[in-house]
């Protein structure tokens, strides 16, 4: 029987739907189909009998987008959320629940088979290729993860509301919802009790608490002016404040004259801009606007996956491309040792200032500040032994891809955080001569649709 669109009784201009949910697709939603047309649906399961509130119903787009308001037929792995407030906004307002912890309410081993599907679904379709071949194995946990998966990020960011308070965004929305607590962010973060403070003045909170030291809190203006700088300034000096010594507070603007290349310029409100941060015994520096990865496991999970799968020995020459703070760069220089070279690639000034601070005791270290395609091409006539890239979400792409081909590596090590541009690059390389031989992945965000991948690829062998 054909069933169309009824409006929901408490939202009259917000069709409702009962759909039968399909498999996982790329972003965390479920696929699931009406009439003809697919529909892709948030906060449900594979398998699942729902009620879904049609959040984008054009009657001439290909597809649409709806979120779950109630669930008629639960699947085996649904649990209550762990995000206690999603759950009670469900049936009432499932477009107020707050982006970031998508999968909360399935089981954890559960989520790591969907992003296991998701993973080999991409490869196989963007790449053409079937991971099972090379012994691809699923999800692996991270390094001394917690049962819950929660509390894990270092680094959490927040927006602010017109009301000044603490926020964070909806999916796939603008629209702010207020946030006194996230429970996928470290204690640290609510034991500072930021939600308490008027932010008025102030777009978005970044904060920032490695294990072991006060939190950094770096605040951005909600406007780039000099009026909205001012309005910053004082909301600044009330988080500092409130904070004290618990943590250090830190004003990013982007007053004209004062950035460089598009940086903004970073302000000490109280305590200091940086942080340091350890890994293996080596140190690293990392300011406030400086790029590190937010799992608190993730950089020794990387390292060790990273270095397990290059095996870069003692003489040999590595390229780090889009290196960041220099965490592979400084593994990859101690593994060739001073014979051997590393060169570290990175593009956002901040970031490559702390890829300077933390390799100026390695000399067969060379950091080197660009696009990653126009730096290779300087290179050219340079054979590296091997490179580790690990680009941003968006992938690395055409341009990055030729120029690493051209060089010809003997291996790529491959880091991801987005299985589409990853099994998109795969492709390219693979147009370049370049084999997929070995993948782990990780789950280095619990509780969200995000995973991290360690691949690595290899020239093929040329026919005699």
């Amino acid at each position: 029987m054909t069933q169309h669109p009824t409006a929901d009784q408490g939202t009259s201009h917000t069709p409702v739907i009962e759909l039968r949910l399909g498999n996982v697709a790329n972003g965390g939603v479920m696929v699931a189909r009406h009439e003809g047309r697919v529909v892709f649906v948030r906060h449900g399961a594979p398998g699942e009998l729902v009620r879904v509130r049609l959040t984008e119903p054009g009657q001439g787009d290909s597809f649409w987008r709806g979120d779950v308001v109630e669930v008629l037929e639960a699947s085996e792995h649904r649990v209550a959320h762990v995000w206690p407030a999603a759950d009670a906004l469900l049936a009432k307002s499932p477009e107020d629940i707050p982006g970031g912890a998508e999968f909360g309410h399935l089981d954890l081993a559960y989520q790591r088979e969907l992003k296991a599907q998701v993973l080999t679904e991409q490869l196989e379709r963007l790449a053409k290729f079937d991971p099972a071949t090379i012994g691809f194995a699923g999800v692996e946990a991270p390094e001394e993860e917690r049962e819950d998966g929660l509390h894990w990020r270092t680094r959490t960011a927040f927006g602010v509301d017109r009301a000044g308070r603490l926020a964070m965004r909806a999916a796939r929305s603008h629209h702010l919802v207020p946030t006194p607590s996230m429970p996928l962010a470290v204690e640290a973060v609510d034991a500072l009790g930021l939600d308490q403070v008027d932010l008025t003045g102030l777009g978005r909170v970044e904060i920032s608490a490695p294990q072991g030291q006060p939190p950094l809190v770096l605040l951005v203006p909600a406007t780039p002016d000099a009026a909205g700088v001012k309005w910053a300034g004082a909301a600044a000096n009330r988080v500092a404040r409130h904070v004290g010594e618990a943590a250090s507070v830190a004003l990013l603007t982007q007053e004209s004259g004062t950035a460089a290349d598009g940086a903004g310029a970073l302000r000490r409100v109280s305590g200091r801009t940086w942080l340091r941060e350890s890994v293996d015994g080596h140190e690293f520096r990392v300011t406030g606007e400086g790029f590190w990865q937010v799992h608190r496991s993730a950089p020794a999970t990387l390292s060790h996956a990273v270095l397990a799968a290059g095996e870069p020995a003692e003489d040999e020459a590595w390229a780090d491309l889009y290196a960041g703070a220099g965490l592979f760069s400084s593994l990859l220089a101690q593994s060739v040792g001073v014979t051997g070279s590393v060169l570290s690639v990175e593009g956002a000034p901040g970031t490559h200032a702390d890829a300077r601070r933390n390799l100026h005791a390695s000399p067969q270290a060379r950091v080197v500040r660009g696009r990653v395609e126009r730096v290779l091409l300087e290179e050219a006539g340079t054979r590296p032994d091997g490179v580790v890239l690990d680009p941003p979400r968006s992938g690395a792409g055409k341009a990055a891809v030729a120029a690493i081909a051209d060089v010809e590596p003997e291996r790529i090590v491959y880091v991801s955080c987005d299985a589409a541009s990853f099994a998109r690059d795969v492709a390219l390389f693979a147009g370049r001569g370049y084999e997929l031989t070995q993948l782990r992945a990780f789950d280095l965000y619990p509780h969200t649709h995000h995973l991290e991948t360690v691949a690595v690829l290899r020239k093929k062998a040329v026919a005699s």
